[in-house]
């Protein structure tokens, strides 16, 4: 059960009906994209399947390959619990046979997967992990086990996470494992929390990670109204994780409801220029920190669908590159995705 004082901040609904009063022309259609982070699941409370993916896809931007991230979909309800995560990969690989005679042109739905493992386990998570790469059929690219935590703010889906949970010694003893099976790992921390994930980094040099949603600055709950307090402290952990070549960092999942910028509360749902308004402060410092070839846009669909949508994402991400050079621009929108990911170059 939640702590009675931890606040719940549920992500919003999608409202189809809401986001179609704005409707955008797209910039720069010709741009190669990798979205290198998705979801895709039965009911949270909607279905976002295939069809839906490559719906808001169709909305116009170049999208030619995809990556499916841990969601905590279609677990496997029977069989030893540390097993059960396996579903996941079973579930996204059963959708892209189901609709293999349905090709999408040239678009590679989930040609990456990313699962979830207990990193507790320690050794023994390597009959967990090697579930994953059989299920996956060469698709299965790493793990994410979030660490999202907060006194103030109760998790967004449940279990959520221990405090310190990237400092625990059982988590290392799973997380030292991942390497010898070639595979990456996904950071899902708050902005406070950062701290535990440089100091993981220091003890594994050698290990790919990619930070997810920008490292997490928190809006709501006991950060609401202190905006530029929590930009401060997220700038300076931002510029201390940036010191690990082996971290990457994913640009986006901002229109989330811990963020507090409350879109889903407008009349209308937010135009590119606003977005792009909005979360280029905290774009610009992450490039300038991590550099194109560390950083990769990323939808977080449907999460984010509950605040704006799709070709209006892209287009906001599309004007906070405005300025960088076209091979800047590879790097940022497929590039550096398709290197962390080892997926097949796209342009």
């Amino acid at each position: 059960m939640s702590d009675p004082e931890r606040k719940p901040f549920h992500h919003p609904r999608v409202r189809p009906d809401w986001l179609c009063k704005v409707t955008e022309e797209i910039i720069d259609p010709d741009q190669p994209i990798i979205d290198p982070h998705h979801h895709l699941w039965v009911a949270r409370p909607d279905p976002y399947l295939v069809p839906d993916l490559v719906d808001d896809i169709s909305s116009g931007h170049k999208v030619l390959a995809t990556v499916f991230i841990q969601c905590g979909s279609e677990y496997r309800r029977t069989g030893a619990e540390e097993m059960r995560p396996v579903g996941e990969t079973e579930f996204v690989v059963k959708l892209l046979r189901e609709y293999e005679k349905r090709p999408f042109g040239k678009l590679d739905v989930c040609a990456g997967i990313v699962g979830h493992a207990d990193c507790r386990l320690g050794e023994t998570i390597d009959a967990v992990l090697e579930a994953h790469i059989r299920a996956g059929r060469k698709r299965f690219k790493g793990i994410r086990h979030s660490g999202t935590y907060d006194a103030g703010i109760a998790p967004t889906s449940p279990p959520g996470a221990p405090p310190g949970l990237y400092r625990d010694d059982a988590f290392r003893a799973g997380f030292g494992r991942l390497s010898r099976h070639g595979l990456t790992f996904e950071a899902w921390l708050y902005h406070p929390q950062l701290g535990d994930l440089a100091d993981l980094l220091r003890h594994f040099p050698d290990q790919k990670v990619v930070l997810n949603h920008l490292g997490g600055p928190l809006g709501v709950g006991p950060y609401e109204g202190r905006r530029d307090e929590v930009f401060a402290t997220w700038r300076v952990s931002i510029a201390e994780l940036a010191q690990f070549p082996n971290l990457h960092i994913k640009l986006g999942g901002l229109a989330m409801n811990v963020n507090g910028f409350g879109y889903h509360h407008n009349v209308l749902p937010p135009s590119s220029e606003q977005i792009a308004r909005d979360w280029k402060p905290y774009v610009d410092i992450a490039i300038e920190a991590f550099g194109v070839d560390r950083c990769m846009f990323e939808s977080n669909f449907p999460v984010d669908k509950g605040m704006c949508g799709y070709a209006v994402l892209w287009n906001a991400f599309k004007r906070m590159a405005a300025g960088c050079s076209a091979d800047e621009k590879a790097a940022l929108f497929h590039r550096t995705a398709q290197r962390f990911y080892t997926l097949s170059p796209v342009a």
